[in-house]
């Protein structure tokens, strides 16, 4: 199991509303950044665990955790010219955005901040603090353990 860190705005997509969904899996979608798409369609797996990190926000930090259910597949929304996701130059042969389907495991008692990640140590390394913009990113077995224990 690999552990990842998928960026959200809670405006559009909180930890909140994948909870109201829960059982049920959702959709990751809408990825629009070739980085982010690759990891999504080559490396994340069904089994991972997520950390959901609000962005743009009062409250910016890690929310909680979901569990990919459904391996990447085709962004269905890159098809719909209705959807502000749509991309024109994508075809069901050759599609170019990929998305997963998520399930809510946990949300935490209170969002760890930004400012905490950055004042642990243990997280000195960890791509969300080198590479902030990218919206799916991974996260080492030893950052999950420290985020974990921030969580408790």
């Amino acid at each position: 199991m690999a552990h990842w860190l998928f960026k959200t705005e809670p405006d559009a997509f909180s930890i909140e509303d994948l909870q109201k969904r829960a059982p049920n899996p959702e959709p990751w979608d809408g990825i629009r950044n070739y980085q982010a798409r690759n990891l999504l369609r080559d490396e994340v797996a069904v089994g991972d665990r997520v950390f959901i990190y609000h962005s743009s926000c009062k409250e910016v930090g890690i929310a909680g955790i979901a569990e990919v259910v459904n391996a990447a597949y085709a962004d269905p929304a890159q098809f719909n010219p209705e959807s502000r996701y749509y991309d024109p130059k994508s075809t069901a042969d050759k599609p170019r955005w990929f998305c997963v389907d998520v399930q809510f495991v946990e949300k935490f008692p209170r969002v760890i901040r930004l400012a905490e990640l950055k004042a642990n140590p243990a997280l000195n390394n960890m791509v969300l603090l080198k590479q902030g913009r990218l919206s799916v990113q991974p996260v080492t077995a030893g950052e999950a353990k420290a985020i974990m224990a921030m969580a408790s």
